[in-house]
């Protein structure tokens, strides 16, 4: 723990919830229009993307059914992750979301920081999406006369332009690309257990356990595909802290955040280790491919029309609504920066419909450099930027982890006080999950396999901490000179500015 958070302990009124905690003044102006259906969906939906989608295949056929286990294992420690930010949402709901909890128990180096790997994170992701976006459209042969930077323009263009509208605008359009995401999960689930339930032969044969049994069991290729793919589940879970910042803006986050956060690992275990489980079944494990969705794999060969086409409109509906809520998020999370001095002034610009469109058309701004690598380097597009978000959310989860543990430190001292809704065996679970992300690294470094992508992005490191280090010593003036402005600095920091009367 750093010695500033160490210091700011002993200046932290008592209170929590009770109204003590310090405002951030990036909450003001926001409408309260997500209702409790857009939260829960949208929860879900950060949950379910690709990397269940399209990932799982080249997942299966390297690591085989054991994948069961590494999506249970992941989501177990990504439920801790969501578990703890939804203890702090009800602490002091906010849309800077971890940002401002880094600012209150991390001092401001920690939001800083924390705030722009997750825009790191989500602005690469956002090119990650277009150049999927545009890839999935070219399955269809009316799209592929078009150029692919073309077509990741018009898809950027789109969701910005629904970011931009009204928040009410982006909850019902997240709330629908989640209903296609699990009503194409639960339509499969089905269809696998009729399959099983009938015997119906898939490819030939007849689907069952002995898949599992007669190819070499759970584990067919032993234990270490399974500890290296564990980095590319971690990936597909990502997004699951949108929750978080989502709760800024609906009228009862103290009734919705906890619903939504339980509802996740029920969901998980379903459609992720389910679906997994079913695959196995259905098909040998080295029948799958990276180069398919599984599910088409099956459907394909039980004769099911159009199952690609099928498919691929719900691929593409994931990688629309990973692009959407990547703007939503990092407009939200800029704009509580900007008011603290860490990003720059535009960013905390509000429309009239109070959406914070500085913040948004920033990470728009970045997304369109990514039409220009679609441009130059359409091959290698979706790989080079996949690579440097991988990071971001590794330190967004370590960040918010980090924060409860100080955050339930200072409840133990009796400075504030812990909701009913918590974390169950902290600090045990925040430091096993501080050390499994960490572990994930270290697994990546060693990742020396087809293109090495894990050890280059792990090289990325120093080159963000450098970058990092010289953005500080450019915003550091303003942030300090905020910091003591602002109604709370007497609190927060000791005797740097008059108490607050």
């Amino acid at each position: 723990m750093s010695t500033e958070a160490v210091k700011e302990d002993a200046h932290r009124p008592p209170g929590g919830e009770q109204g003590a905690a310090p405002h951030d003044a990036g909450d003001a102006g926001y409408s309260k229009g997500l209702k409790g259906r857009h939260i829960n969906m949208i929860a879900i939906g950060g949950a379910i993307g690709t990397g269940l989608f399209l990932g799982a295949g080249g997942r299966l056929a390297s690591a085989g059914p054991a994948l069961a286990v590494a999506y249970a294992v992941c989501g177990l420690f990504a439920f801790f992750v969501v578990r703890a930010l939804g203890e702090l949402v009800l602490h002091r709901p906010s849309s800077g979301s971890f940002v401002s909890y880094a600012r209150e128990f991390l001092g401001e180096k920690g939001a800083y920081v924390a705030g722009w790997m997750y825009f790191v994170n989500w602005s690469t992701t956002g090119i990650a999406d277009i150049t999927a976006i545009a890839l999935y459209t070219h399955y269809w042969s009316l799209f592929t006369s078009i150029p692919q930077w073309v077509m990741a323009l018009i898809a950027l263009a789109v969701v910005l332009a629904v970011n931009l509208i009204s928040v009410k605008i982006f909850g019902e359009l997240e709330f629908w690309f989640a209903i296609i995401k699990v009503a194409a999960l639960v339509v499969f689930m089905f269809i696998g257990i009729f399959l099983l339930a009938t015997q119906h032969p898939v490819d030939g044969q007849a689907p069952g356990l002995h898949m599992i049994t007669d190819h070499g069991g759970l584990f067919p290729s032993g234990l270490l595909p399974v500890v290296i793919v564990l980095q590319g589940v971690v990936f597909a879970y990502s997004a699951v802290e949108l929750v978080g910042v989502t709760a800024g803006e609906t009228s009862e986050p103290e009734k919705v955040v906890p619903k939504a956060v339980n509802s996740i690992m029920w969901r998980v275990g379903v459609f992720y280790v389910g679906s997994v489980i079913l695959l196995a079944m259905l098909l040998p494990w080295d029948k799958y491919s990276g180069k398919e969705s599984p599910f088409v794999t099956v459907l394909s060969n039980v004769g099911v029309p159009y199952a690609g086409d099928v498919m691929n409109l719900v691929v593409l509906t994931a990688a629309m609504s990973s692009l959407n809520s990547g703007l939503y998020s990092t407009g939200r999370i800029l704009r509580s920066m900007s008011m603290a001095g860490s990003a720059p002034k535009f960013t905390s610009l509000m429309n009239r419909n109070q959406v914070p469109y500085g913040g948004i058309m920033l990470t728009s701004a970045v997304c369109v450099l990514g039409v220009g690598l679609n441009y130059l380097l359409p091959d290698e597009a979706f790989e080079i930027v996949i690579n440097i978000a991988a990071l971001g959310i590794i330190s967004t989860w370590v960040t918010i982890m980090i924060c409860h543990m100080v955050f339930v430190r200072r409840a133990k001292a009796g400075l504030v006080r812990r909701p009913h809704f918590r974390l169950w065996w902290t600090p045990v679970t925040d430091v096993a999950t501080i050390a499994f992300l960490l572990g994930v690294i270290v697994l990546m470094a060693f990742d020396d396999e087809g293109h090495a992508v894990g050890q280059k992005t792990v090289l990325m490191l120093p080159i963000l901490a450098v970058l990092l280090v010289a953005g500080w010593f450019v915003v550091r003036g303003r942030v300090n000179r905020i910091a003591a402005e602002r109604p709370d600095a007497g609190d927060a920091e000791g005797s740097k500015s008059p108490a607050r009367k």
